[in-house]
């Protein structure tokens, strides 16, 4: 119970904040680049409270933490953006899309920078310290890399239909409809599948991790951290 109640303490601040930010970021670029409609919902706010999804925030990080996965995932409630409002709708779709994953890896940062904290706090709250700020450096890189995947209705799928010809752009953009069942076959069906079958089939993890090292390499070499 007390690793439980651990561990819940150390996800809980790196979750909440890398899921709704995500989500305000959005919100922020895309008021700024001509839509207003986040605005009209109260969405532009980098207040948590204001992003949160009962199941996406919540319960399903809870999930992870009771299974003692050795990942985390979660979401917040989707901000809207009508494309059609913004000042250069093909080249904003992109920069709107990309703000989300810009504002994890923007948080990863921070994190390696208050991680340098840890020698002027006492022993018992260092520790404590460290393995938040450590769980909030890989969570926000993981959801960032995870979102730029090139998959509607993921950001790296809004930036693909941004980035393509209108007539490739508009057959990519229908499949949508269908992204977040093809998530959840990647990401729940296949690994069990693969577990039934004793064959590692957990395709985001082959593809997702070694980018995840990278980019978390990097932050630890810039930084400095230990």
């Amino acid at each position: 119970m007390d690793n439980i109640v651990y561990q819940v303490a150390t996800w809980i601040v790196p979750v909440l904040l890398a899921i709704t930010l995500h989500e305000a970021a959005h919100a922020w670029v895309a008021d700024k680049l001509g839509d207003d409609t986040a605005r009209h919902l109260g969405r532009v706010s980098f207040n948590p409270i204001r992003h949160i999804d009962p199941f996406g925030t919540v319960i399903l990080p809870a999930l992870f933490i009771a299974a003692q996965e050795p990942f985390m995932f979660g979401y917040a409630k989707p901000v809207p953006v009508n494309f059609s409002r913004l000042r250069q709708p093909k080249r904003d779709m992109a920069i709107v899309a990309a703000a989300g994953p810009a504002a994890n890896l923007l948080l990863a940062a921070a994190a390696a920078v208050l991680w340098h904290l840890h020698s002027v706090l006492p022993e018992a709250v260092a520790e404590f310290w460290l393995d938040m700020l450590i769980k909030g450096i890989f969570f926000n890189v993981m959801l960032a890399v995870f979102n730029l995947l090139p998959l509607p209705p993921l950001d790296g799928g809004r930036i693909m239909t941004s980035l393509l010809p209108r007539d490739l752009a508009i057959r990519f953009a229908s499949l949508e409809r269908y992204g977040f069942l093809l998530l959840i076959g990647i990401l729940v069906i296949l690994p069990l599948v693969g577990q039934q079958l004793g064959v590692d089939l957990n395709i985001l993890a082959w593809i997702l991790l070694p980018v995840v090292d990278a980019v978390v390499w990097v932050l630890v070499q810039v930084f400095s951290l230990g």
